[in-house]
């Protein structure tokens, strides 16, 4: 990998006896020296595992399989680091009167990594499996229906105006046709059209990916990428220091100054449309009265602890999606005061014998969590913490078996319509909370082509939902990375989300 040869020999052996890496194979920087696009090999540590690399399948644990989709496929449309909707395989798109159909023109000459020219009935038929397999991407785009008006232009009809539509598209990959809704052997070596193909893939253990050589955008200047799954946090970052890793992000604030002080590293600190949410489950007759959601709101200290646990990545949240993110609107805050919560919770004669559930997936959220039931404890709510696996949790999720659900919510589209739109209405069925003034306001802000209409109704909509304590929004969420110095070119992604393949060693 690029930093192996600036390292001491001895840390190998420091990294292989802290976590046991027998498994993984030893690479040398430099490359081949081909003389091709670059030369040289990048070793991620990643957070999530790679359970599937199916793009239409992804589920409550997708963010592995969207980092490992974004270097093997390619969208329609993409976002840029910015938030900024940006061509892929569309050359232009544009909207119809009343944004229910949306025309797309494909850029000519883009083949899959078999050689195979991607046309516009891949395109159609990606968007037909998409549904078929209904996934959450699929949840975005009810009642729509796709055709290829041309082999260069293809046509997207909703049954209702939705001018979000684009941004949803960022989530949407195209695959050859012929690929069926249950076929898992494609995946094994998918034939994509990005930047990089499959040579090796161990589900939840390591990605390998080589440049494709037939990707028709710039070709990426790593001969090899790895993408390796290390959950715990001490392994991540020691992997960093040694050179096993070149790249690695999402780091607690705790481990940011320790880091800085190591020479060899760069720090960055990215905003990131992620927000801490805690939804409550309205259809529980404990928390069916807005007043009790709001005292519970109004029992925890989340500043106090965003400074505690997230002084350099937390800030507290105004809104139900965060600040880059198009649609949102500022609501006043939820004042810490637990006296009045407590008064307010007898007054609306709440059950302090009632023990509350509070799941939620994944162990770097386990000392936020303890500290909002230590904050609820002090006025007698009783709260139990479940922590789950991430299938258990999303299978407990869509069941509503919770009282109250925590998780880090991301808009990757950089666009309210596929947050608020999509999880909120009373058909989405998320959160036991329905309100038919709620839902007009979606489905208007959804219609809305003026952007300054869109954002006024997700604004409104977003009072709603902050007023009745639909959940509470504690806290959007920055993403710390860490990469070695002798990395050039490397951008930190908002979605947490990289692109590896503008990656080259310093010098290169």
């Amino acid at each position: 990998m690029v930093t192996r040869l600036r390292r001491r020999a001895s840390a190998l052996a420091v990294v292989v006896a802290a976590f046991a890496l027998a498994a993984c194979s030893t690479t040398t920087g430099g490359g081949s020296g081909s003389g091709g696009a670059g030369d040289g090999e990048l070793t991620v540590a990643g957070t999530y595992p790679i359970e599937s690399l199916d793009p239409h399948a992804l589920s409550g644990g997708s963010t592995g399989t969207q980092l490992a989709d974004k270097a093997i496929f390619s969208r329609l449309l993409a976002t840029d680091p910015d938030g900024k909707v940006v061509g892929d395989l569309a050359t232009g798109w544009g909207p119809g009167a009343d944004a229910s159909e949306w025309r797309f023109t494909l850029r000519p000459g883009v083949t899959f990594s078999d050689g195979s020219p991607l046309t516009a009935q891949d395109v159609v038929d990606s968007f037909t499996r998409m549904m078929t397999v209904n996934g959450p991407n699929a949840a975005n785009f009810t009642g729509a229906t796709m055709t290829a008006s041309s082999d260069t232009e293809v046509v997207l009809k909703a049954p209702k105006p939705d001018a979000s539509i684009p941004g949803k598209l960022t989530l949407f990959y195209v695959i050859p046709s012929g690929v069926a809704p249950g076929d898992t052997a494609f995946f094994d070596k998918p034939a994509g059209s990005g930047p990089f193909t499959v040579t090796r893939f161990v589900p939840g253990e390591v990605l390998e990916l080589a440049r494709n050589e037939k990707f028709s955008g710039k070709p990426a200047a790593m001969d090899k990428v790895v993408i390796r799954t290390i959950p715990e946090l001490a392994a991540r970052l020691t992997a960093l220091r040694t050179g096993e890793a070149d790249v690695v992000w999402g780091i607690p604030d705790d481990q940011l100054p320790g880091l800085r002080g190591d020479t060899s590293l760069t720090i960055e600190t990215v905003p990131s449309t992620a927000l801490f949410t805690m939804w409550f489950n309205s259809s529980v007759p404990a928390l069916s009265d807005a007043a009790v959601r709001r005292a519970i709101w109004q029992a925890v200290d989340f500043r106090t602890i965003i400074e505690q646990l997230y002084p350099e990545t937390g800030e507290p949240a105004d809104s139900p999606v965060a600040p880059a993110v198009l649609g949102h609107v500022a609501q006043p805050p939820v004042a810490y005061d637990p006296a009045a919560a407590r008064a307010a919770l007898q007054a609306a004669g709440f059950d302090f014998g009632r023990k509350l559930r509070l799941q939620f997936a994944n162990a770097e959220f386990r000392p936020f969590v303890q500290a909002v039931v230590s904050d609820l404890a002090e006025i007698g709510v009783q709260v139990e913490p479940l922590e789950k696996e991430q299938a258990v949790f999303t299978q407990d999720l869509v069941a509503l078996n919770w009282d109250i659900n925590f998780q880090q919510l991301t808009t990757p589209t950089f666009d309210a319509g596929s947050n608020l739109g999509r999880l909120y209405p009373c058909a989405a069925r998320r959160t036991g909370y329905c309100n038919p003034e709620l839902d007009s306001l979606l489905a208007a802000a959804g219609a809305a082509t003026d952007q300054a209409q869109r954002v006024a109704a997700y604004g409104r909509a977003s009072e709603i939902i902050w007023r009745d304590a639909v959940g509470m929004y504690p806290m959007t969420a920055g993403i710390a990375y860490a990469w070695n110095r002798g990395l050039a070119g490397f951008r930190p992604d908002p979605s947490g989300l990289p692109d590896f393949a503008t990656v080259t060693a310093a010098g290169a």
